[in-house]
């Protein structure tokens, strides 16, 4: 096989960041017909195809692995950049692409990031994921790291734990009135109306299901940004699964109620990244892993 060149290479950045062969082409001034080209030159290369000819275009599995081949070198380019220039951040901040669940951007992730951009002439494109599934943007080549559930490395990545982050399951005052009447402990949960992050947020059903044996047949009300779940459970649409830096203030003010002390799930978070050498990721590691430090239970 030979080997893809600069240009190959920024052909397919070009495609997947700008989505389609006639923006491609503006993006490299260039013509649409050249973007095509240069694509059948580079699946003539690997003797595989690589890009699907949609709207917006998607890549195969090939091709996200030659995505994340490339988006390594522009990295890596970026480092080389930065240290001939001494650290200065001269032109266009280098991009620096990561997965994050809900969670932990609402609470921790951007006091972590905070100064980093100045600091090392980058800028940051986050991509909300659920922890369990941030690891498919890693595999992707969408993104260079990612806060994730997973503890295995996958390949070409490797692996560190940041810490444990604490759900408790609360509920208003009025809603436990409600539904949780004195005597009746938990079980009215079964039933009750529940918040859920979106569909395959499952941490109100596991702790259900722990408890009390079966999950819930009420009905479920999605609330997919973090705040607003949030402020879902504090307007009585239902009990949910928040993390601790949401209700701590709100259960010792009264307007939440923590329905199991001695039950809080703790989800164990762990960082993926690019199992390659690089001052600016090393940078953001460094920075992702000292808040979580400092911010999340230790394992």
């Amino acid at each position: 096989m030979q080997r893809f060149t600069l240009e190959q290479l920024a052909t397919l950045l070009a495609l997947v960041n700008e989505g389609s062969f006639d923006a491609a082409a503006a993006r490299l001034h260039v013509t649409p017909s050249a973007i095509s080209q240069r694509v059948k030159a580079i699946e003539q290369t690997c003797g595989r195809v690589l890009v699907q000819r949609t709207t917006p275009v998607r890549l195969t599995d090939a091709g996200n692995v030659l995505l994340r081949y490339a988006r390594q070198v522009e990295l890596l380019e970026a480092d080389t950049v930065r240290e001939l220039q001494q650290g200065r951040s001269d032109g266009d901040a280098f991009l620096v692409s990561l997965a994050v669940n809900a969670d932990s951007l609402a609470t921790w992730f951007l006091d972590a990031l905070a100064g980093l951009g100045e600091s090392l002439g980058v800028a940051f494109d986050l991509h909300r994921e659920d922890q369990e599934h941030t690891t498919n943007l890693l595999r992707a080549g969408t993104v260079m790291a990612a806060v994730t559930s997973t503890r295995e490395a996958m390949q070409g990545c490797v692996t560190e734990p940041l810490g444990q982050m604490r759900y408790h399951a609360v509920a208003t005052p009025g809603f436990i009135t409600r539904w949780l009447p004195a005597g009746a402990g938990l079980t009215g949960l079964t039933v009750a109306p529940v918040v859920a992050f979106e569909r395959n947020d499952d941490l109100q059903e596991a702790f259900l299901r722990e408890r009390m044996g079966r999950g819930s047949s009420g009905p479920v009300h999605y609330i997919p940004t973090s705040n607003d779940f949030v402020r879902a459970i504090l307007l009585g649409f239902g009990w949910g699964m928040l993390p601790e830096q949401q209700c701590a203030a709100e259960i010792a003010d009264g307007r939440l109620i923590d329905l199991a002390p001695e039950s809080a799930v703790d989800v164990g978070l762990f960082w993926q990244r690019w199992n390659l050498t690089s001052p600016l990721l090393d940078a953001v590691s460094a920075a992702v892993r000292a808040e979580a430090r400092a911010t999340l239970r230790p394992f």
